[in-house]
């Protein structure tokens, strides 16, 4: 079995996606695959650095394989705080022989200019710490760019749809097993969010799918598997 701590916010959290990638790992890689989420709304690196005895007791005592280590995205913070702090997660995560995996998120829909920085700052992480990096934002701009019909964004234009969660499945189950060939779920589950007054209510029926687009599934899939 492969286990899999995801550390980050509401773009690691949407839609589930950590257990959508659970799905797409084990019908691609015909393994087992456990998912374990610590993710926060609006919360950055520094937030979980300080939040030092929740990660140690979930690598100390989880036997992961990897932690997915997830920087806050909308507004992107300096590159010189993401480097402190991704250090201290990765060096964390490599005392208990814990793989980090850095997931590179996107920009925001309005904003596609930002997304060269995130990418930067992710890949000289990664370099410097030996990390993998779930290239996420690299292939969303290549969808966006080539296919801009595809809705990657949820209606607020920064987080991620559920074929955007789709697609950042796919890239974390080729990170960590590039040999694989994608196979992706039927349908997905999506969670209609509705907010009264200052809390969200969300539906928990898991009976009720979106209609998926076909054709917009076979393009993610591909230009995931291009790409990686």
């Amino acid at each position: 079995m492969t286990k899999v701590l995801f550390i980050g916010n509401s773009h690691t959290y949407m839609n589930d996606m950590p257990y959508l990638f659970k799905e797409i790992f084990e019908k691609s890689c015909s393994e087992t695959c456990d998912v374990t989420m610590l993710a926060y709304s609006g919360r950055d690196l520094a937030w979980h650095r300080k939040e030092y005895f929740s990660i140690r007791f979930a690598l100390l005592y989880g036997n992961y394989d990897y932690c997915v280590i997830q920087q806050a995205a909308h507004p992107f913070p300096p590159k010189e705080e993401m480097m402190e702090n991704g250090e201290a997660l990765c060096a964390l995560c490599r005392t208990t022989g814990t793989i980090p995996v850095l997931y590179m998120t996107w920009a925001e829909k309005a904003m596609p200019e930002n997304q060269q920085k995130m990418i930067d700052a992710y890949e000289e992480l990664a370099e410097k710490t030996g990390a993998l990096c779930a290239k996420a934002g690299v292939v969303w701009q290549n969808v966006r760019n080539t296919h801009p019909d595809i809705e990657l964004f949820f209606k607020d234009g920064e987080h991620a749809s559920p074929y955007g969660d789709l697609l950042i499945a796919s890239v974390f189950v080729k990170t960590l097993r590039p040999e694989a060939k994608l196979r992706v779920p039927d349908s997905l589950i999506d969670f209609q969010v509705h907010f009264e007054g200052d809390f969200p209510e969300a539906s928990m029926d898991k009976e009720r799918f979106f209609a998926p687009k076909p054709s917009w599934i076979r393009t993610i899939v591909r230009t995931v598997e291009e790409m990686l």
